[in-house]
C-alpha cells in the first residue's frame, strides 16, 4: 500500500508545452495561462524566443527566474539565438512571424527531445502546427487578443479575395467582418493596411493553421464579447472550405503580481496621497511612443485640464531607421516637456519615466480614467480594475479594440485625432474634463464597473472562464 501511494507520487507528471511569441504583453499572459495549467497537475514549460534586437536572458532572465522560483512546476527553455534574414516591411509584427519561423527547427528538436501532450502556442508562431502534426503533438493555440480580433483575423482571407485594394487606401470605407460591429477601413489593423506588406501575407496565412488546430484558447471572456464568440462559433468567420475548430474563452489573464521596482514603488506612494476617483492615468504599452511635439502637446492638454495625472512618458522613436524595434532609451523631461511643466503641475500630477506598475497604478483607488493604446492586455487589466478608457490607439490591433470598445461596449471614448500626425492638446484637455466631470463620462465608468463584476464572476471557481479552462486542462490530463 505503502509503495503503492510512492509511486503514485513520483509518477511524472504529463508536460504542456507553451510557446509565446517575442513581447512581454505575449509572455506575461502565457505565463498567467501556464500557472492555471500546472495548478491542476500538469507540468508546463515555456519556450522563449527572442527577437534579434533583444538581449535575450539579461533582458528576460530576472523576470522569469522569478516565475520559475514561485512557481516550481513551470520551467523555461530558451531557444538558441537566431540570425533573420532582411525583413522588408515597417511592421514589427513581420519581424515576430519571421523569427518564429527561422526558429522551427530548433523548436522540433526541443519537442522531439521532451514529447510534450500538448502544445499551446501564440497565433504568430502558428507555423508549429506542421511541426507539432509532424511529430503527433496536439496543438491548440493561445489567441492573446480578443474575440473580435480574432474574427477579422478568421475572415481576413476572405476579405483578401473579395477585392485587390489595399485597406490603406479604401479611406472612410467600411468593413464588414460576421459578429462584429463595421469599422472603417482606416481603423483595420495597422499591419494588414498593406497588402503588398509581408506583414499582411503572413496574417492571411495565418488562418489556415489556427482552422486546422485542436482548438483557439482566447484571452477574454464569453460575456464580454457574446456576438462575436457565437459568430465564430457558429462557423461564420472561417474561410469557405476550412473548419472551425473549438472555441475556449477563458479569461480574462492579466498579471496578477508586478515585479516591484523604485519606480513602481513611487507610483503607488503618490497615488496614495490622492482623494478617490481623482486622478487621471496615462500609459501607452511597452511600444507606444510619442513624437517630441506630440509629447509637448499632451503636457499643455494636461494642464489646462485641470486634473490631478499620472503619467508615464517614453522617449520619442528613433529617427535611425536601422533602430526603429531597439529599445528606446530613457527620456530626457526637461527637454521634452514645456518649460516650467513639472514646477507649475507638481501638486497636481506625476510624471514617470518610461515604466510604470500599469496594474496596480489601476487598482488603486485614486484612478478614475485610462488613457490607453488599446493593447489588449492594458483594456483587460482596465476592465478588471473597472476603470473606464480614453481610447488612444497607436499601432496593431488597437484601432479595431478602439471600435469594439467605443461603439459595441461603450467602455471607452476615442481621442479625436488619434489618426492623425498629433492629437492636439485642447482635445486632450476637453476629453479628460469629459470623461472626469460629466454625465456621459459617469456612465461609461458605470458600465466598465458592470463589466469588472462580469469579469469577476467568469473567473471564479465555477465561472465561465474558469470552468471552461478547468474542463480543457482536465481532458489533457485524462488523454
Amino acid at each position: 500500500m505503502d509503495r503503492a501511494g510512492a509511486a503514485i507520487t513520483t509518477m511524472p507528471r504529463k508536460l504542456v508545452v507553451l510557446y509565446p511569441s517575442p513581447g512581454m504583453g505575449h509572455l506575461v499572459s502565457m505565463i498567467e495561462l501556464g500557472k492555471i495549467i500546472a495548478a491542476r497537475g500538469l507540468a508546463v514549460t515555456i519556450v522563449v524566443i527572442d527577437l534579434p534586437h533583444n538581449t535575450g536572458a539579461s533582458a528576460t532572465g530576472p523576470f522569469l527566474a522569478g516565475v520559475s522560483a514561485a512557481n516550481p512546476t513551470i520551467s523555461f527553455h530558451r531557444l538558441p539565438h537566431v540570425k533573420l534574414p532582411p525583413v522588408n516591411s515597417n511592421h514589427p509584427e513581420a519581424l515576430t512571424f519571421e523569427v518564429a519561423r527561422v526558429a522551427i527547427p530548433h523548436l522540433r528538436d526541443f519537442l522531439a527531445a521532451t514529447s510534450p501532450a500538448v502544445l499551446v502556442a501564440d497565433f504568430f508562431c502558428h507555423v508549429a502546427r506542421s511541426v507539432a502534426s509532424e511529430l503527433g503533438i496536439p496543438v491548440y493555440f493561445f489567441f492573446t487578443s480578443g474575440a473580435e480580433v480574432l474574427a477579422l483575423c478568421l475572415h481576413l482571407p476572405v476579405l483578401h479575395a473579395q477585392t485587390t485594394a489595399n485597406l490603406k487606401d479604401m479611406g472612410g470605407e467600411l468593413v464588414h467582418v460576421p459578429g462584429i460591429p463595421s469599422f472603417p477601413a482606416t481603423d483595420s489593423m495597422k499591419p494588414i493596411m498593406d497588402r503588398d506588406d509581408v506583414a499582411y501575407t503572413r496574417f492571411v496565412n495565418v488562418c489556415s493553421d489556427m482552422c486546422q488546430s485542436q482548438g483557439i484558447l482566447i484571452n477574454t471572456f464569453r460575456s464580454l464579447e457574446p456576438r462575436a464568440v457565437e459568430t465564430i462559433v457558429a462557423g461564420r468567420c472561417s474561410p469557405p472550405g476550412l473548419p472551425t475548430p473549438p472555441i475556449y474563452c477563458i479569461g480574462p489573464l492579466i498579471k496578477l503580481v508586478e515585479v516591484g521596482t523604485k519606480c513602481g514603488d513611487e507610483c503607488i506612494a503618490w497615488l496614495d496621497t490622492q482623494r478617490k476617483d481623482s486622478v487621471v492615468f496615462l500609459c501607452f504599452g511597452s511600444l507606444g511612443q510619442f513624437s517630441a511635439n506630440q509629447i509637448r502637446k499632451v503636457a499643455a492638454g494636461l494642464e489646462a485640464s485641470g486634473q490631478r495625472f499620472l503619467w508615464v512618458v517614453k522617449s520619442p522613436p528613433s529617427d535611425d531607421p536601422t533602430k526603429k524595434f531597439d529599445r528606446p532609451s530613457e527620456p530626457d523631461l526637461d527637454a521634452l516637456l514645456p518649460e516650467g511643466f513639472l514646477d507649475r503641475t507638481k501638486e497636481k500630477g506625476l510624471v514617470v519615466k518610461s515604466w510604470a506598475p500599469q496594474r496596480d497604478v489601476l487598482m488603486h483607488q485614486a484612478v478614475a480614467v485610462f488613457v490607453t493604446h488599446c493593447g489588449w492586455n492594458s483594456v483587460l487589466e482596465s476592465i478588471m480594475a473597472g476603470v473606464p478608457m480614453l481610447a488612444w490607439p497607436l499601432y496593431a490591433e488597437q484601432r479595431v479594440n478602439k471600435v469594439f470598445l467605443e461603439k459595441e461596449l461603450g467602455l471607452a471614448l476615442a481621442m479625436d485625432g488619434y489618426d492623425k500626425e498629433v492629437v492636439e492638446a485642447e482635445e486632450v484637455a476637453a476629453k479628460v474634463k469629459w470623461m472626469m466631470d460629466s454625465d456621459g463620462g459617469r456612465v461609461i465608468r458605470e458600465r466598465t464597473q458592470a463589466a469588472m463584476r462580469q469579469a469577476n464572476e467568469a473567473m471564479r471557481e465555477g465561472g465561465q472562464s474558469e470552468a471552461t479552462l478547468a474542463r480543457l486542462v482536465d481532458a489533457w490530463l485524462l488523454a
